[in-house]
């Protein structure tokens, strides 16, 4: 129901799960709490709490940390009082509107120069991830991103890349270089038998096509490994 000039004088107006939005319209968005901006995305809460209530608990439930919060799957967040599907979905796109946000930055980058260029973004698009991913960036020859994609998705213990596929994506966008890239979230950067295997298998299936492998990089919590920087490329 659309609410007269009066009823917008005062917060008390309001029902305790519209506050926060009186409070958004009135001072704006950086004027509110996380549990305040939770809470619009909630809209309500539940019989004996508030949404911004309702919010409060969910964020100390991940200690306060938005990341925590990022790692928690749907049945996770559906674990926690008050909180069914529809509450649970709302949550988990919301955070992934962020963490595309940030990654969306790294793609305006003129050129990709080094390891960290590259590093930085990864870290960005595989950050609260528990499970592996294996993904492949491709570049044109002036070292401008084309693309990125997503090869496989695999368990916490390993996933899969078939060169095949990587190759066609690599065709199709007419990229002249790649730059392989998983995370493991165990925070180990070391690389495996596997990763060491793969890369190579990839690498002489690449140059088939005339394309250059540029990297593989491993990225986790606790920073990146690069196999060109540490002389296995």
């Amino acid at each position: 129901m659309k609410k007269n000039k009066n009823e917008y004088t005062s917060i008390k107006n309001w029902a305790s799960d519209d506050q926060p939005s009186y409070k958004l319209i009135k001072s704006g968005v950086n004027s509110l709490s996380n549990a305040e901006l939770l809470a619009i995305l909630l809209r309500t809460g539940t019989q004996h709490q508030s949404a911004v209530e309702l919010s409060r608990k969910i964020l100390e439930t991940s200690k306060n940390n938005l990341h925590e919060l990022a790692k928690m799957g749907l049945k996770d967040l559906q674990k926690m009082k008050g909180i069914g599907e529809t509450k649970s979905i709302i949550i988990a796109a919301a955070l992934e509107l962020g963490r595309r946000r940030h990654s969306s930055d790294f793609l305006r980058k003129p050129q990709i120069r080094c390891s960290t260029d590259i590093a930085e973004y990864l870290k960005s698009a595989f950050q609260d991830l528990a499970y592996e991913i294996f993904a492949v960036v491709y570049l044109n020859r002036a070292n401008k991103i084309v693309h990125f994609e997503i090869i496989s998705r695999g368990g916490i213990t390993g996933t899969v890349a078939d060169p095949r596929l990587i190759l066609k994506f690599a065709l199709e966008h007419n990229a002249t270089s790649i730059v392989l890239s998983h995370n493991h979230p165990s925070g180990n950067l070391q690389p495996s038998k596997a990763d060491e295997d793969i890369t190579s298998k990839i690498n002489q299936a690449a140059a088939f096509l005339d394309i250059k492998l540029l990297d593989h990089i491993i990225v986790s919590n606790e920073g990146y490994f690069s196999f060109m920087d540490e002389g296995l490329l």
